[in-house]
């Protein structure tokens, strides 16, 4: 048998608190701007890591999401 829960129409879904929602909204923000970062930026005089290696592993992605590369 199945455990799925059955819906009823006069049940309410809790909504899920700000506090709870927060760090997780911060979390990610910080990851985007991370992902960001290394297509947009990582390459030449802002290049935190030496070499071309970032710049190749995410070279199709700049050309993606519209970043001049070359």
């Amino acid at each position: 048998m199945s455990n799925a829960t059955i819906y009823s129409p006069g049940t309410v879904a809790e909504p899920i608190p700000l506090g709870q929602i927060v760090p997780w909204a911060i979390f990610a923000g910080l990851l985007l701007l991370l992902a960001i970062y290394f297509v947009g930026a990582e390459e030449g005089a802002t290049s935190l890591i030496s070499g071309m290696y970032v710049h190749e592993f995410v070279h199709d992605g700049r050309h993606l999401l519209g970043f001049p590369c070359h």
